[in-house]
């Protein structure tokens, strides 16, 4: 089953893979109308654009030529998603107590994982987090952070670890910066 991450290719969300990430999402957008706005928006903007709006908004990003994350395909099949970007570009992070800055070093941020059903726990977000470093990397970021997830104990269904689990960053060459909850470390890896 691992064997289906290795195969995998990673391609930014662009306005000509729009379709590829409609079919990804699906529906639903998601998780519950998301498509990946949480981090983007006030959340009272996000409730209210919940599903379609949100969609909307996401749109426009992509067709603003910003690139706001990866797609990752098996053969042509979209298949995974990570969201990346300058931290500026998630101004929800900076009113979170728990997620402040670290410090005043300009960070790109992971802020969110889609896996779809047949592919989930097979490594596809662990190789979404190394291609987005890569991609990081040579859009000139010199640190990446991320705001995983750990649960207090057990295993949560996968739509709850939306932001990633300690376990893939750590495999992914990031450490531990700063914990102002015992459940969401911040995590840093330097790019060069």
């Amino acid at each position: 089953m691992r064997s289906q991450a290795a195969r995998l290719t990673f391609k930014p969300l662009t306005s000509a893979r729009w379709g590829d990430f409609e079919k990804l999402f699906g529906p639903r957008g998601a998780c519950a109308g998301c498509w990946c706005m949480w981090w983007r928006v006030k959340r009272s903007v996000f409730d209210r654009g919940r599903g379609p709006g949100n969609k909307r908004r996401m749109k426009r990003i992509v067709a603003s030529g910003d690139v706001p994350g990866l797609v990752a395909y098996a053969r042509r099949e979209p298949v995974g998603w990570i969201s990346l970007a300058p931290r500026p570009q998630f101004p929800v992070l900076d009113r979170s107590r728990v997620l402040a800055p670290v410090d005043e070093k300009p960070v790109w941020s992971v802020v969110c994982f889609f896996v779809a059903k047949g592919y989930r726990g097979q490594g596809v977000a662990t190789k979404l987090l190394e291609a987005g470093v890569k991609y990081a990397r040579q859009r000139g970021a010199k640190i990446v952070e991320g705001y995983p997830y750990k649960p207090p104990k057990g295993r949560l269904p996968d739509p709850f670890v939306w932001t990633g689990l300690p376990a893939m960053f750590e495999a992914t060459g990031f450490d531990e910066v700063a914990r102002r909850s015992p459940s969401r470390p911040i995590m840093r890896r330097p790019v060069r």
